[in-house]
């Protein structure tokens, strides 16, 4: 009696565990596409901004890179046929090149060619106003990631702006009753999709930012140390030929040599490597 009992029992526990678990309300799955999708008409432009987010990075890839900017099989060449005085064919070789060095170099020698009576001082200086253009020219590049990174927020909050307006329109139409009042909530949720995507997108960006703009330092760095070793090999010549030798410093070891040299406590050497 006792066992029939408690088997009975148990089965309407049964039965009342799984009727509960018929009644429950299937889990809608969340796509992302769809949320996407529901954040408006801003969402176009966010679109854009993460595409040439996505291309500028891996554009700087390739083209911010030590090679890119000076590489060692262009100081070799160069300084070798500065050695031997081939303006001419430094010329022509530095046209061939598409580095920032050879841009220097070639605005030197061109001066130098079209001014045989040239200084070494006018020298210098037409090199150090180049050097700072191109300089100046890798700095600018990275600055697009941060401008995205301020507009892309200011889009997303537009977007948030223009949602929940949107949702209190349309509760204000319908009387504003309590039950259509919790369409608030679905408005809100609608509106706040461009503010997350706008927050991701400068994220993104602000972060490769920070990445390039450490690697346009080094860059930078290294464009100053061969632009000095060439142009110091170029200016001795001149100085040479004009009769005047420079009082500043000996005749410059060989880039290769600069590199290689020990250097003193608390001086860093610039990197060599590639990026």
């Amino acid at each position: 009696m006792k066992c029939s009992i408690l088997s009975a029992a148990g089965f309407l526990l049964s039965a009342l565990a799984a009727s509960a678990a018929g009644t429950e309300p299937p889990v809608k799955q969340i796509n992302v596409l769809e949320v996407i999708a529901q954040g408006g008409v801003v969402m176009y432009p966010l679109a854009i901004l993460s595409l040439i987010t996505v291309v500028l990075i891996l554009l700087y890839f390739f083209t911010i890179r030590r090679n890119a900017v000076v590489s060692g099989k262009f100081m070799d060449t160069a300084e070798n046929l500065l050695k031997r005085r081939d303006y001419a064919g430094l010329n022509e070789f530095c046209r061939s090149q598409g580095q920032s060095m050879a841009r220097v170099t070639e605005k030197a020698v061109n001066f130098v060619v079209k001014n045989p009576g040239a200084s070494a001082s006018h020298v210098r200086s037409l090199a150090e106003t180049e050097g700072q253009r191109q300089a100046g020219s890798l700095h600018t590049r990275v600055t697009y990631l941060a401008d995205i990174g301020s507009i892309a927020p200011m889009i997303g909050l537009v977007g948030t702006v223009l949602g929940m307006m949107e949702a209190f329109l349309e509760i204000s139409s319908q009387g504003g009753k309590g039950v259509r009042q919790m369409e608030l909530a679905e408005g809100v949720a609608k509106a706040l999709i461009t503010t997350a995507s706008g927050l991701s997108i400068s994220i993104l960006a602000l972060v490769f930012y920070a990445f390039f703009r450490g690697r346009v330092q080094k860059c930078v760095s290294e464009l100053e140390a061969a632009a000095a070793h060439l142009i110091g090999l170029l200016c001795a010549q001149l100085e040479r030929v004009s009769g005047s030798p420079s009082q500043e410093s000996p005749a410059p070891r060989s880039y290769a040599e600069q590199m290689t040299r020990p250097m003193p406590l608390g001086v860093d050497r610039p990197d060599i490597h590639g990026i």
